[in-house]
Protein backbone atom coordinates (compact mmCIF):
# COMPACT_ATOMS: atom_id res chain seq x y z
CA UNK A 1 0.00 0.00 0.00
CA UNK A 2 1.21 3.23 -1.09
CA UNK A 3 1.46 6.08 1.50
CA UNK A 4 -1.06 8.35 0.11
CA UNK A 5 -3.39 6.00 0.43
CA UNK A 6 -2.35 4.97 3.63
CA UNK A 7 -2.95 8.66 4.47
CA UNK A 8 -6.80 8.68 3.06
CA UNK A 9 -7.14 5.60 5.49
CA UNK A 10 -5.97 7.54 8.42
CA UNK A 11 -7.79 10.42 7.30
CA UNK A 12 -11.03 8.77 7.07
CA UNK A 13 -10.39 6.79 9.80
CA UNK A 14 -10.13 10.19 12.24
CA UNK A 15 -13.54 11.60 10.77
CA UNK A 16 -15.26 8.70 12.10
CA UNK A 17 -15.45 6.48 9.09
CA UNK A 18 -15.10 2.56 10.50
CA UNK A 19 -14.96 -0.90 8.84
CA UNK A 20 -17.85 -2.76 7.78
CA UNK A 21 -19.66 0.62 6.82
CA UNK A 22 -22.05 1.61 4.34
CA UNK A 23 -20.73 4.82 2.95
CA UNK A 24 -22.33 6.79 -0.07
CA UNK A 25 -19.45 9.18 -1.08
CA UNK A 26 -19.77 12.82 -2.91
CA UNK A 27 -16.75 14.12 -4.05
CA UNK A 28 -14.55 16.69 -5.76
CA UNK A 29 -11.32 14.99 -7.12
CA UNK A 30 -10.03 18.15 -7.65
CA UNK A 31 -10.08 19.25 -3.81
CA UNK A 32 -8.33 16.76 -2.99
CA UNK A 33 -4.84 18.52 -4.00
CA UNK A 34 -2.32 16.62 -5.87
CA UNK A 35 -3.14 12.77 -5.64
CA UNK A 36 -0.48 10.26 -7.20
CA UNK A 37 -2.26 7.69 -8.99
CA UNK A 38 -5.61 9.82 -9.16
CA UNK A 39 -9.16 8.60 -8.80
CA UNK A 40 -7.94 5.32 -7.91
CA UNK A 41 -5.80 5.92 -5.32
CA UNK A 42 -8.91 7.55 -3.63
CA UNK A 43 -11.00 4.68 -4.97
CA UNK A 44 -8.25 2.65 -2.58
CA UNK A 45 -8.26 4.45 0.34
CA UNK A 46 -11.74 4.83 1.03
CA UNK A 47 -11.99 0.53 0.07
CA UNK A 48 -9.41 0.24 3.01
CA UNK A 49 -10.69 2.14 5.25
CA UNK A 50 -14.31 0.33 4.91
CA UNK A 51 -12.57 -3.17 5.16
CA UNK A 52 -13.50 -6.21 3.13
CA UNK A 53 -17.17 -6.46 4.41
CA UNK A 54 -17.67 -2.58 4.18
CA UNK A 55 -19.85 -1.12 1.31
CA UNK A 56 -18.77 2.05 -1.13
CA UNK A 57 -21.42 3.82 -3.25
CA UNK A 58 -21.22 6.39 -5.71
CA UNK A 59 -24.10 8.38 -6.86
CA UNK A 60 -23.52 7.97 -10.87
CA UNK A 61 -26.06 10.83 -11.79
CA UNK A 62 -27.20 10.82 -15.61
CA UNK A 63 -30.17 13.49 -15.47
CA UNK A 64 -28.06 15.59 -18.05
CA UNK A 65 -27.89 13.22 -20.77
CA UNK A 66 -30.81 11.02 -19.99
CA UNK A 67 -34.42 12.68 -20.52
CA UNK A 68 -37.73 13.52 -22.11
CA UNK A 69 -35.58 14.15 -25.44
CA UNK A 70 -33.40 11.54 -24.91
CA UNK A 71 -35.22 8.84 -23.00
CA UNK A 72 -32.35 6.02 -23.63
CA UNK A 73 -30.33 4.66 -20.34
CA UNK A 74 -27.32 2.19 -20.96
CA UNK A 75 -26.11 0.58 -17.79
CA UNK A 76 -22.92 0.44 -18.52
CA UNK A 77 -22.14 3.04 -20.94
CA UNK A 78 -24.22 5.81 -20.53
CA UNK A 79 -21.67 8.74 -18.21
CA UNK A 80 -22.43 10.08 -14.96
CA UNK A 81 -22.86 14.00 -14.73
CA UNK A 82 -21.65 14.07 -11.36
CA UNK A 83 -17.72 14.48 -11.66
CA UNK A 84 -14.75 12.87 -12.38
CA UNK A 85 -14.52 9.97 -9.05
CA UNK A 86 -18.44 8.66 -9.64
CA UNK A 87 -17.87 8.65 -13.32
CA UNK A 88 -14.04 6.63 -12.30
CA UNK A 89 -15.95 4.00 -9.96
CA UNK A 90 -18.98 3.46 -12.20
CA UNK A 91 -16.45 1.78 -15.03
CA UNK A 92 -13.89 0.58 -12.62
CA UNK A 93 -13.94 -3.47 -12.58
CA UNK A 94 -16.47 -5.30 -10.08
CA UNK A 95 -18.39 -2.04 -9.82
CA UNK A 96 -22.14 -2.61 -10.12
CA UNK A 97 -24.61 0.41 -10.97
CA UNK A 98 -28.15 0.26 -10.03
CA UNK A 99 -31.28 0.39 -13.31
CA UNK A 100 -32.46 4.07 -12.82
CA UNK A 101 -32.64 6.37 -15.75
CA UNK A 102 -31.85 9.81 -14.01
CA UNK A 103 -30.68 8.27 -10.59
CA UNK A 104 -28.44 5.22 -10.52
CA UNK A 105 -25.95 4.51 -7.61
CA UNK A 106 -22.52 2.33 -8.46
CA UNK A 107 -21.36 0.29 -5.53
CA UNK A 108 -19.28 -2.65 -4.66
CA UNK A 109 -19.16 -4.23 -1.26
CA UNK A 110 -20.79 -6.66 0.95
CA UNK A 111 -24.27 -5.00 0.58
CA UNK A 112 -23.78 -3.80 -3.29
CA UNK A 113 -26.67 -5.63 -4.65
CA UNK A 114 -28.80 -5.68 -1.67
CA UNK A 115 -28.62 -1.88 -1.94
CA UNK A 116 -28.59 -1.53 -5.57
CA UNK A 117 -30.75 -4.63 -7.01
CA UNK A 118 -34.20 -3.15 -6.75
CA UNK A 119 -34.19 0.52 -7.82
CA UNK A 120 -35.71 -1.26 -11.23
CA UNK A 121 -38.92 -1.60 -9.69
CA UNK A 122 -39.27 2.19 -9.06
CA UNK A 123 -41.31 4.72 -10.72
CA UNK A 124 -39.65 8.06 -8.83
CA UNK A 125 -36.22 8.54 -8.74
CA UNK A 126 -35.38 7.67 -5.43
CA UNK A 127 -38.08 5.52 -4.47
CA UNK A 128 -38.95 2.44 -1.34
CA UNK A 129 -36.61 0.69 -3.57
CA UNK A 130 -33.45 2.75 -4.41
CA UNK A 131 -30.12 2.77 -2.81
CA UNK A 132 -30.82 6.31 -1.06
CA UNK A 133 -34.11 4.75 0.74
CA UNK A 134 -32.44 1.24 1.42
CA UNK A 135 -29.37 3.03 3.22
CA UNK A 136 -31.98 4.38 5.62
CA UNK A 137 -33.25 1.06 6.48
CA UNK A 138 -29.67 -0.74 6.76
CA UNK A 139 -28.18 2.20 8.17
CA UNK A 140 -24.79 3.81 6.83
CA UNK A 141 -23.04 7.71 6.49
CA UNK A 142 -22.72 9.78 3.63
CA UNK A 143 -19.32 11.81 2.84
CA UNK A 144 -18.98 14.83 1.25
CA UNK A 145 -15.67 15.18 0.24
CA UNK A 146 -14.60 18.77 -0.67
CA UNK A 147 -18.15 19.51 -2.27
CA UNK A 148 -19.31 20.70 1.05
CA UNK A 149 -23.11 18.98 2.11
CA UNK A 150 -25.78 20.81 -0.61
CA UNK A 151 -24.83 17.89 -2.99
CA UNK A 152 -27.00 15.10 -1.30
CA UNK A 153 -29.49 13.57 -3.37
CA UNK A 154 -30.49 11.09 -0.68
CA UNK A 155 -32.21 14.21 0.20
CA UNK A 156 -34.78 13.54 -2.93
CA UNK A 157 -35.37 10.93 -0.96
CA UNK A 158 -37.08 12.60 1.90
CA UNK A 159 -38.55 14.80 -0.43
CA UNK A 160 -40.44 12.01 -2.46
CA UNK A 161 -41.64 10.96 1.12
CA UNK A 162 -43.70 14.21 1.24
CA UNK A 163 -43.84 15.29 -2.47
CA UNK A 164 -43.63 19.25 -2.22
CA UNK A 165 -44.83 20.85 -4.98
CA UNK A 166 -41.30 21.62 -6.68
CA UNK A 167 -40.62 18.06 -6.59
CA UNK A 168 -42.26 15.94 -9.80
CA UNK A 169 -43.04 17.19 -12.87
CA UNK A 170 -46.52 16.76 -14.52
CA UNK A 171 -46.36 14.03 -16.40
CA UNK A 172 -43.62 10.90 -16.20
CA UNK A 173 -41.01 9.44 -19.12
CA UNK A 174 -40.98 6.39 -21.27
CA UNK A 175 -37.67 5.27 -20.98
CA UNK A 176 -35.42 2.84 -23.01
CA UNK A 177 -32.91 0.47 -20.53
CA UNK A 178 -29.94 -1.18 -21.66
CA UNK A 179 -29.03 -3.62 -19.44
CA UNK A 180 -25.10 -5.00 -19.04
CA UNK A 181 -26.19 -8.80 -20.45
CA UNK A 182 -27.21 -6.83 -23.82
CA UNK A 183 -31.32 -7.23 -22.99
CA UNK A 184 -33.17 -4.71 -23.08
CA UNK A 185 -36.17 -2.87 -20.88
CA UNK A 186 -38.60 -0.38 -20.37
CA UNK A 187 -39.16 2.20 -17.37
CA UNK A 188 -41.85 4.57 -16.80
CA UNK A 189 -40.37 6.98 -14.74
CA UNK A 190 -41.44 10.61 -12.72
CA UNK A 191 -38.61 13.70 -13.10
CA UNK A 192 -37.57 15.59 -10.69
CA UNK A 193 -38.60 19.59 -11.35
CA UNK A 194 -37.39 22.13 -8.78
CA UNK A 195 -38.15 24.92 -11.94
CA UNK A 196 -37.65 28.16 -10.20
CA UNK A 197 -36.55 26.64 -7.00
CA UNK A 198 -32.69 25.81 -5.70
CA UNK A 199 -31.99 23.52 -3.70
CA UNK A 200 -30.95 24.94 0.04
CA UNK A 201 -29.92 21.41 1.89
CA UNK A 202 -27.03 22.86 3.42
CA UNK A 203 -29.84 23.72 5.95
CA UNK A 204 -29.31 20.42 7.63
CA UNK A 205 -25.76 21.69 9.20
CA UNK A 206 -28.58 23.85 11.59
CA UNK A 207 -30.43 20.83 12.42
CA UNK A 208 -27.92 18.14 13.17
CA UNK A 209 -25.78 17.54 15.97
CA UNK A 210 -21.86 17.01 15.50
CA UNK A 211 -22.23 13.32 16.79
CA UNK A 212 -24.20 12.91 13.72
CA UNK A 213 -22.60 15.55 11.37
CA UNK A 214 -18.55 15.28 11.66
CA UNK A 215 -16.23 17.99 10.01
CA UNK A 216 -12.57 16.96 8.89
CA UNK A 217 -10.11 16.81 6.11
CA UNK A 218 -9.04 14.34 3.95
CA UNK A 219 -6.06 14.76 2.20
CA UNK A 220 -6.35 18.93 1.52
CA UNK A 221 -9.91 18.69 1.33
CA UNK A 222 -12.79 19.62 3.76
CA UNK A 223 -15.35 16.68 4.62
CA UNK A 224 -18.37 16.19 6.32
CA UNK A 225 -19.41 12.45 7.36
CA UNK A 226 -23.35 12.59 8.46
CA UNK A 227 -25.65 9.66 9.49
CA UNK A 228 -27.75 8.87 7.16
CA UNK A 229 -30.83 7.51 9.99
CA UNK A 230 -30.11 10.98 11.70
CA UNK A 231 -30.24 12.81 8.46
CA UNK A 232 -33.81 11.02 7.49
CA UNK A 233 -35.40 12.29 10.95
CA UNK A 234 -34.12 15.53 11.33
CA UNK A 235 -35.13 16.27 7.86
CA UNK A 236 -38.66 14.58 7.09
CA UNK A 237 -39.48 16.29 10.37
CA UNK A 238 -38.51 19.47 9.41
CA UNK A 239 -40.32 18.90 6.07
CA UNK A 240 -43.18 17.74 7.24
CA UNK A 241 -43.96 21.26 9.05
CA UNK A 242 -42.63 23.11 5.92
CA UNK A 243 -42.57 21.54 2.96
CA UNK A 244 -40.45 24.50 1.19
CA UNK A 245 -37.77 23.83 4.03
CA UNK A 246 -35.02 22.83 1.81
CA UNK A 247 -35.44 25.23 -0.93
CA UNK A 248 -35.92 28.86 -1.55
CA UNK A 249 -37.25 30.84 -4.72
CA UNK A 250 -34.22 31.53 -7.55
CA UNK A 251 -34.85 34.76 -6.85
CA UNK A 252 -34.30 34.97 -3.42
CA UNK A 253 -31.13 34.87 -1.13
CA UNK A 254 -29.39 32.40 0.17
Amino acid sequence: MNSTIERIQADLKKLGVKENDNLLVHASLRSLGEVPGGAETVIRGLLEALGPEGTLLFPTLSYRDVNSDHPVFDVLNTPCCVGALPEYFRKRPGTVRSVCPTHSVSGVGRNAERLLGDHCRDTTPCGPNSPFRKLRELGGWILFIGCGIHPNTSMHAVEELVEPVYLFTDQPVDYRILLPDGSETRMRVRRHNFKGWAQAYARLDGLMDETHLRQGKVLEADCQLMDVKDMWEKALAALKENPLYFVRKLEEGA
